[in-house]
């Protein structure tokens, strides 16, 4: 099973024979160190670095990069060896970085030899440390376990190899930046320093979903691409793959190469398909970013040329004026329809790729109408990221992007139950919308009743699909509802047995909920602190949890409230989650302390509404909410079937 692991967090390892794959924001040095039980060195040769990239049971990369794979062996290891630990180091003549807070979080996967990844760790809060100990596998009664470090060295390799005990730490440390000088030349570039070229880059690992963008998390990222100096701008996908042009015998053809699912970069299927769905996303935000501009200067010109034609007010009237005003608008159109040649141009391909990437998805990527779930299995880990809707742009409403959400889940979920929530928007989109959720909605904008109503449903579809993607007992589902509204809508929940409890009623419900819950957070903190994971007290259930906040603020005093905020920010690092389905306009009464918990959180709609920004133009994208077909029994076969698999799971 996939773990993602925080600092100080451990996981076992299945097997001995593993890779630790690395990619960091510019190139490093890897390298390897092999401790006692202590984590001391015995000496130079329990290093393996680009001077001496094999030891026993070790292998290392030659020169730095911006990814690496390190072979590891643990059944070769000596006896003595207890401790091996992955080093990554900034390396001087390698590039302009002075510090590891200088460009993206390093990211090392822990991966069979098949690619499977076993553990992952994004190494955060990194300043001006030009080493540091990325993971450690350690050996703890006869099994070995992959513990996440972290530690930073501002003094860099020489320092992190003192730490260690090795006595000729600043011989050892000048030896390995020689050796990485000689093979600078080899060395590989980040995507960013690179120019963006093509090649085996997949999206980072902490690639962000769209965001409110009514917040300011809205700026496109620092590496986003652009136009090199006087050249037209590249609006293809930096990261993703190009079909191979035709040989020079083939027959010239204007045709685009046949889309194919999975056609990205990527370690297994799934990554490659979620790249390809992310790159789609891109692809489609800048063709419509590049319309948009196109028109705009078409409006422009327009304005420009009838403001010169007509400046001298005797030329305001007559045949020339007329021929003036006839031809400024015929350029207008001209532009116009070559923008939108170009647009439909894309539009095609990425229909076309959509059509073939749609039914390829897993069930985490995949809509709830899909035949995937049809043959729906109980996974054995965890997917990389879950399907929360669907987004769309005006200028095309029948192609949809899947708007996917990495897991584990770094922020809780707003579903917005307040009338505001719906889209005002021209009769085709608010069509469109209303085609996808079947008789949902009925004639015109819903009332409040109704949408309220859809955000349960929608609440419920998220929670169905978040338990249907875990390992069986590995996700678990608790409700708060205080005034005891939500019974109905929880009905595929409560009947199938994936809501192991009642909906917690009142406020006495409300208090016991959350005071479970925020105890949970504290010890697994503390145990993670204290690398004690193994000691948390029996009572305590180590399963993911999820949250449903139903009818928000009804039955929350201010304690309840502070609670509430307290797990929204420190709960999805230890694995509780939080989905609320709120009107924020009843929550004022508050006032401006609430203001935090919304900012916190990934406001989706149960309506179609066009509030998310992507994070290259900016773009306000229209979201639909994941929702299964009207009178369809997905969501209860797929919930049946996750309970019959949870008596196996438990012996």
């Amino acid at each position: 099973m996939t773990a993602e692991l925080v600092r100080g967090q451990n996981h076992p390892l299945d097997r001995t024979r593993v890779e630790i794959r690395i990619s960091a924001g510019g190139p490093v040095m890897a390298g390897v160190t092999l401790g006692d039980d202590q984590g001391r060195l015995s000496g130079t040769e329990a290093v393996a670095h680009p001077g001496a990239p094999r030891r026993t049971g070790i292998e290392v990369p030659r020169q730095a990069a911006s990814e690496h794979r390190v072979a590891v062996d643990l059944d070769a290891l000596a006896d003595s060896v207890h401790r091996v630990s992955v080093l990554l180091a900034l390396a001087t003549g390698t590039g302009s970085l002075t510090g590891f807070g200088a460009a993206a979080a390093p990211r090392v996967a822990v991966t069979g030899l098949d690619g499977t990844q076993l553990a992952g760790y994004t190494i955060t809060g990194l300043g001006a440390e030009t080493a540091v100990v990325a993971v450690e596998l350690y050996r703890r009664q006869g099994a070995w376990k992959v513990r996440a470090v972290g530690q930073g060295y501002a003094d860099g390799l020489a320092a992190m190899l003192r730490d260690q005990g090795l006595a000729q730490a600043a011989e050892l440390a000048a030896e390995i930046e020689e050796a990485v000088s000689l093979g600078q030349a080899r060395a590989v570039q980040s995507p960013v320093a690179a120019g963006r070229a093509e090649g085996p880059a997949t999206a980072p690992a902490d690639a962000a979903a769209p965001v409110d963008s009514h917040t300011p998390d809205t700026a496109a990222p620092a590496d986003a691409a652009a136009p090199a100096a006087g050249g037209p701008i590249d609006y293809r996908h930096p990261k993703r793959r190009t079909a191979k042009a035709p040989a020079p015998a083939a027959a010239p053809s204007d045709a685009p190469p046949a889309p194919v699912a999975g056609d990205a970069a990527g370690w297994s299927m799934e990554e490659r398909l979620y790249n390809q769905v992310w790159g789609m996303f891109e692809d489609l935000a800048r063709s419509v970013a590049a319309y948009r501009s196109a028109c705009d200067f078409a409006e422009s010109r327009l304005e420009q040329e009838l403001d010169k034609a007509l400046a001298d007010p005797r030329d305001r009237l007559g045949t020339a004026a007329d021929g003036a005003r006839a031809t400024a608008r015929d350029k207008h159109a001209a532009l116009i329809t070559q923008a939108r040649a170009a647009l439909d141009r894309d539009l095609a391909q990425l229909a076309a790729e959509s059509e073939v990437v749609e039914p390829a998805l897993p069930p985490a990527f995949a809509r709830w109408s899909a035949p995937v779930w049809q043959g729906y299995h109980v996974p054995l880990e965890p997917p990389m990221a879950l399907r929360l809707g669907d987004l769309h742009l005006p200028e095309v409403l029948d192609l949809r992007i899947p708007m996917l959400v990495r897991l584990p889940l770094e922020r809780g979920l707003w579903i917005d139950s307040g009338p505001a929530g719906y889209a005002h928007g021209p009769g085709p989109e608010r069509e469109f919308g209303r085609r996808e959720l079947g008789s949902a909605l009925t004639d015109g904008p819903p009332d409040e009743a109704e949408v309220r109503r859809l955000a349960l449903d929608t609440a419920v579809a998220v929670a169905a699909r978040l338990l249907a993607v875990h390992p069986a007992g590995t996700f678990a589902v608790q409700v708060v509802d205080p005034g005891g509204t939500a019974v109905s809508a929880l009905a595929p929940l409560l009947e199938t047995g994936a809501l192991r409890e009642p909906p917690a009623a009142g406020a006495q419900g409300v208090t016991q909920v959350l005071e479970a819950l925020t105890r949970r957070v504290d010890l697994v903190q503390m145990a993670v602190r204290n690398r004690a994971a193994d000691s948390l007290p029996p009572d305590i259930d180590t399963a993911e949890q999820l949250l449903i906040v139903h009818d928000f603020p009804h039955g929350f005093d201010d304690r309840a409230v502070t609670r509430l905020r307290y797990l929204a920010d420190e709960g999805p690092s230890v694995g509780v989650h939080l989905l609320m389905v709120a009107d924020r306009a009843q929550a004022q009464e508050y006032g401006p302390v609430l203001d935090p918990l919304w900012r916190s959180l990934l406001r989706i709609t149960p309506v179609p509404d066009a509030h998310l920004a992507d994070p290259w133009v900016g773009h306000a994208w229209t979201y639909e909410p994941s929702l299964a077909p009207q009178g369809s029994q997905v969501l209860r076969e797929v919930l049946g079937r996750l309970a019959q698999a949870r008596p196996a799971h438990r012996h």
